[in-house]
This record gives structure tokens, sequence and C-alpha cells, in this order.
């Protein structure tokens, strides 16, 4: 297995700095998502009580990882132990890498609604409500009827527009307008945009397959799955490979459940949208597009610490697309990089060319250059960096 990069200049990211983002996370964000997890499903007291253990347990600095239950099954158990439980269960959730405790949080909430185990629960995903919410809102229908109107766009306009709705996708309160620039935004917004150097590793006929590793569901994969028809139907890719949880994680990621959902949520639109949708459906039935889950997508541990299927798996891409935030954390690790260290040099690892399509939503960031990254803390202080105001498209543009 390939370890990650150790680069004494870039310290993993924790979660012991009052005041920090991370630190945030645990303390006010996680607490939040349990109440809501719990007005979501009429959970019994079992439920309850292991919901209040584990809030009492992560958002004290005093409190200490406690182990998977003995119920979670010896394989899972063996397979965090890999992960690297046994060297900080027993420890302050604030003192380990925020990226591993921030996930391990998400295993241990899903193991408090019963998900994993025997009984009326298992298998419920607790985030359904959200992701569903979502799909059925005015705003994802209305946001649908756009495409009648990009289809009447020249080609190279509809690429702009459908790879710009996929970076936005995951502002949720902003959604995607796919001709223009999303509203609230400017176009200082975007930080970098390497989308040129994207295109130029897909002409059109070349065979190409491209791999797609997902974020969040609903309003965001619906557009992830709009570019994904792009690149299909001009020829972009011959294949598409796209990536998702093999279980619920992060609140919102996605599912091959959610992907479903949302094919089920395009088939059924009117015009333009619904033609997708069935384009989607029929890609699938030939192997044009094919699903794809592996443990390793809900795994504590940046992708430079990948498994081999997977990085084999990778290595056949031509482009891997990696959409979000958490998947840019995974991707360059979560370290206190430097902002202008180029976005090769973490990358180096991956085994094909990498590009993030990414909104910026916590600490780490590279890529960009000395005057970007000066002028946006003078105006804006650290908070540019997590507010999901700003984004990216950064390519590398070769193979290691």
């Amino acid at each position: 297995m390939t370890t990650e990069l150790d680069d004494a200049s870039a310290p993993e990211i924790r979660s012991n700095t009052p005041g920090s983002f991370p630190y945030g996370v645990l303390r006010e964000r996680h607490p939040a998502l349990i109440q809501r997890v719990r007005n979501a499903f009429p959970y019994g007291p079992e439920q309850h009580r292991a919901l209040d253990a584990l809030l009492r347990e992560s958002t004290d600095p005093a409190g200490v990882m406690e182990p998977l239950p003995a119920e979670a099954g010896e394989g899972d158990r063996e397979q965090w132990e890999r992960w690297g439980s046994g060297e900080h269960v027993g420890r302050s959730w604030f003192d380990a890498p925020f990226l591993w405790a921030e996930s391990y949080f998400y295993r241990r909430l899903l193991d408090a609604v019963g998900y994993f185990g025997p009984g009326p629960w298992q298998g419920v995903d607790p985030f359904r409500p959200f992701k569903q919410a979502e799909l059925e809102s005015p705003e994802a229908h209305a946001e649908l009827a756009t495409l009648d109107r990009l289809a009447k766009e020249p080609q190279e306009t509809q690429a702009r527009a459908l790879l710009h709705g996929s970076l936005w996708g995951n502002r949720a309160d902003l959604g995607f307008q796919l001709t223009r620039t999303p509203a609230g935004t400017t176009s200082s917004a975007l930080l970098a945009d390497d989308s040129d150097h994207l295109w130029s590793l897909l002409p059109p006929g070349a065979g190409n397959t491209v791999h797609l590793v997902a974020d969040n569901a609903g309003r965001e994969l619906v557009p992830d799955l709009l570019l994904i028809d792009h690149l299909l139907r001009h020829a972009h890719a011959a294949r598409v490979i796209l990536h998702v949880k093999p279980h619920p994680y992060y609140v919102s990621d996605a599912t091959p459940t959610d992907v479903l959902d949302a094919l089920n949520h395009l088939k059924q639109a009117r015009g333009e949208a619904g033609e997708t949708g069935t384009r989607l459906w029929q890609a699938t039935a030939t192997g044009h597009l094919s699903l794809r889950t592996h443990p390793f997508a809900c795994a504590p541990l940046p992708y430079a610490s990948m498994p081999d299927d997977l990085r084999a798996d990778f290595a056949t891409a031509t482009l891997t697309i990696l959409k979000g935030d958490l998947n840019y954390r995974r991707l360059v690790g979560d370290r206190a990089w430097p902002a202008t260290t180029p976005f090769p040099t973490p990358t180096s690892y991956f085994p094909s060319p990498p590009a993030a399509l990414r909104t910026l939503k916590s600490d780490v960031i590279v890529g960009l250059d000395e005057k970007t990254e000066h002028t946006l803390t003078t105006t804006e202080g650290p908070t540019w960096r997590t507010t999901g105001e700003h984004a990216v498209i950064q390519v590398r543009h070769t193979n290691p």
C-alpha cells in the first residue's frame, strides 16, 4: 500500500485549536447534525441513548474516542484497525487528524442509529430525508428547465456551462444557472481555472475513459450526471466510470441509491432533462456508464494511501475528475500546505491525471499564486478558505 506524502512543511490538520474551522466542526456542526438526524426519523430509546453518548464523547475536548461496538463485525473492525483506529481510539477526538476524526464520527453515527446492526433500522440511510428534500424542491425542478435553453447554445458554450454547473453544484443555496456565472458570484470567485487543460485531455473521438468520483447526492449529483451525458454524447469519453460511496457517509455523500434517485429525477422531467435521463439510463445498459463502489471510498485517509486494486482502477483513466471538498482533501492530503504549493506536487502519486472540481469549504488549498492568496487573506481574512464562496478547477496534465 502506498503511504501518505509526508511533508514536514505541511503538517496534518487537527481540531485541537479553539476557534479554528476543524474545532468548530467537532464542537458545533456535529451536534447540530445529530439533532437533525434525531428529528428525521422516529428512532427508539436505544438509538437516542447511543446518539447522546456519541454527542458527549465527540464534543468534549477531554473525551476520548471509543472503539466500534463488538457487533460492528470482525471484518469491519479489522478494516478500521488497518485505517488507524489502534492509533487514535482511546485518545482525544480533537488530537486526531481532522480527516480521521470527522470520518470516524460518521461511522460511529451509523452505528448509533442501527444502520449496520440487525433490526428495523438496518440499511436505513439516516441522511436520506435531506437528500430527497433537495431533489423534490421547486428549485431542483426549475433548474432542469435551463437545459432546454442550453440545448440551443453552441457545443462549446454547453461544455463550459455544464462543467461549471458540476463545479458549483454542491452549493445547495446557489444551485446552478447553466448559462451564466452562478448568481451571487463573480469571475474572481474561481481562484484557479484549468478548464482548458481539462478539455485538452479529452479530445473527441479518442476513445477516452473518464472516472468521475462523486461527492454529494441530490442537487449536486444531477449536474454531475449532466456533465457525464455531455462527455458521452459528444465523444469526449467512450466510457465513464462513476464512483460513489458504498454506504452513507458525510451527510449527503452519494450512494448507488442516490444515483438511482437522481436518474429517476431526470427521466421524469420534461424536455431536454428527460431525454438526458433516458440517454444515461441506456448508457448504463450498454456499459458506456458504469457505477463503482469501493470500501476505501469511506476511509479516513487520503488517496495517497489507496489500496492496489483501486490504484489499478484509476490507472485506466484518461482523466479522473474528483468532485467536492472532501475528495480534494483526500486528493492533496488534509494538510496545512502553503497555498502556493503547485497542484502537481501533492498529487504526483495519483495514477492518472486528476482534475479537481471543488468549492472551498475547508482550510486546505494548493495551486494559488501569491497575489491571489494575499488579496484574499487581506480582504476576507482566513474564512475565504471555508465559506464556499470560492472555487477551483485544477488539473494535473500528465501521468506520473
